[in-house]
């Protein structure tokens, strides 16, 4: 079992004028593999914030706390290191890598994480990428493709999670997979999500909408509100937070929130 802890982080970010703003404000988290964690909450309360720095983007400046990783600070770990080590993001907006086939990137990001000596073979990879071709739906000819170039919305969260089967980190932080996608692409990105559960798996999912969760059902669920975690619970907070809204949240816990839609 592996274990992904996050300790009273504090994340701050550059602005114009070179002032900074603090958006994560002491988020306290812990989850294992075998678990799947969703964190539900208003725009503007640092859900996109704490994978980003969870993954190690630079524009994200930790000021206090400490992010562990099986008990090992990753806080100086570059972002290739902690792929290595076994995290995984999946963003809302897929980058398009020109000259990159989508075959050559996941084979290249496969064999990242095994030892020299023990290098995926062809015959090997070609199994594994049909395999997952066919769970998510997908033709060979996606493969063949420049990365993400050329992509509806809909394929590029469909070769986020082909990416993810293949690559089978420990942790996935997926952020708003859901966002732009129809019921039918849904169902299959949750199929591909469902089918990496079990003892050496485990996912961060950050979404707005119930509808996902009712696909891909969570062990916890957390609400984040003002850069911090405020409340926690199982799956039926998640339905709770749909039908009574945030407002009715932040009125129960006493908060003084302003809901600021500024996507971070």
């Amino acid at each position: 079992m592996a274990t992904l802890e996050v300790k009273d982080l504090h994340v701050e970010i550059k602005e114009e004028k070179e002032q900074t703003r603090e958006i994560l404000k002491g988020v306290n988290l812990t989850m294992n593999t075998g678990e799947i964690h969703a964190i539900m909450g208003p725009n503007g309360t640092g859900k996109s914030t704490l994978s980003q720095t969870i993954m190690g983007n630079s524009a994200y400046h930790v000021t206090q706390g400490d992010i562990l990783l099986n008990g090992e600070s990753i806080l100086d770990m570059p972002v290739d290191e902690r792929a290595r080590k076994g995290l995984f993001l999946a963003m809302q907006y897929p980058a398009e890598i020109q000259g990159v086939t989508n075959a050559e990137f996941l084979r290249a990001a496969i064999n990242a994480r095994r030892p020299e000596d023990d290098q995926i073979s062809v015959m090997d990879f070609l199994k594994e990428l049909d395999k997952n071709l066919a769970l998510l739906d997908m033709s060979e000819e996606m493969t063949e493709r420049y990365l993400n170039e050329g992509f509806s919305g809909g394929e590029k969260k469909r070769n986020e999670i082909l990416q993810l089967l293949m690559i089978k980190p420990s942790f996935a932080l997926l952020d708003e997979i859901d966002s732009g996608l129809d019921i039918d692409a849904l169902q299959v990105v949750s199929k591909g999500v469902n089918s990496m559960r079990g003892d050496n798996f485990g996912s961060l999912i950050i979404t707005h909408y119930q509808r996902l969760l009712n696909y891909i059902v969570p062990d916890v669920v957390h609400v984040m509100m003002d850069g911090r975690i405020v409340k926690s619970g199982d799956a039926d907070l998640a339905k709770k937070l749909e039908n009574e809204g945030y407002a009715g949240l932040r009125d129960e816990l006493g908060l003084d929130v302003s809901l600021v839609d500024d996507n971070r």
